[in-house]
């Protein structure tokens, strides 16, 4: 699948610090954007929807690429700290995706289960968030005291904080200071959505039957608002 092993090692790293963290806070900011206010909000949604399915590939990606490289190094698969918290984050990611498509874009959902499932999604979305940089961060520190090893490869330890401990220190730290922006943005309700989208209200439909002034009024959940027959 990889070409060389450099690349194989250098894929999982940017996968997971630039692509992933830039996909999963811009999704998760994107309503919060004014442009989007008293806009519909389908395409929105979809573009929501389809920025956090990009980042849970991925995902699976960079997780294969990580067995890769352990298998090629001859290095134990999930032994350590940040291991298990990418996989639990990942698998998180996956549910909060399926349960993210069933109950706010297919158009059979109820307004009730996507009323329950509002909270429940916001929450566990900054959950997410906040594993990610947890993962982020604790591959980067494990990362260097892999590499920074004067005893190893000649490097200097990182206890000596050559340029590459403070490169590598300096972008740890500019994600936790996103992440941290992404949830503040996230918990003010000043910046959330005003209006509620025509996909999140119940319609009352009015058909009016052929031949008779009666009227039949039926309240259905519909994610577009048709256009029926008289």
């Amino acid at each position: 699948m990889w070409k060389s092993l450099k690349l194989m090692v250098s894929f999982p790293i940017c996968n997971k610090n630039v692509f992933r963290v830039h996909l999963i806070t811009t999704g998760a900011v994107l309503y919060r954007i004014p442009l989007t206010w008293g806009q519909n909000k389908l395409p929105w949604k979809l573009l929501h929807a389809a920025m956090m399915l990009l980042s849970l590939i991925l995902a699976v990606v960079g997780l294969c690429a990580v067995f890769d490289v352990h298998n090629a190094q001859k290095t134990a698969n999930l032994y350590s700290l940040h291991s298990w918290i990418g996989i639990c984050t990942a698998a998180l990611f996956a549910m909060q995706w399926l349960l993210g498509f069933a109950g706010f874009l297919l158009p059979c959902s109820p307004v009730a289960l996507r009323q329950l499932l509002k909270p429940v999604h916001v929450w566990l979305g900054s959950s997410i968030l906040m594993l990610s940089v947890a993962a982020c961060i604790s591959g980067i520190n494990e990362k260097l005291f892999f590499v920074l090893k004067a005893a190893v490869n000649g490097s200097q330890p990182y206890s000596s904080l050559p340029a590459e401990a403070v490169l590598a220190n300096s972008l740890g730290a500019l994600i936790v200071a996103f992440g941290l922006v992404v949830l503040m943005i996230l918990s003010n309700g000043k910046w959330q959505r005003a209006d509620p989208g025509p996909e999140d209200l119940t319609y009352t439909v009015r058909r009016k039957f052929p031949g008779s002034v009666l009227t039949q009024d039926s309240v259905l959940p519909l994610l577009y608002l048709y256009e029926f027959p008289r």
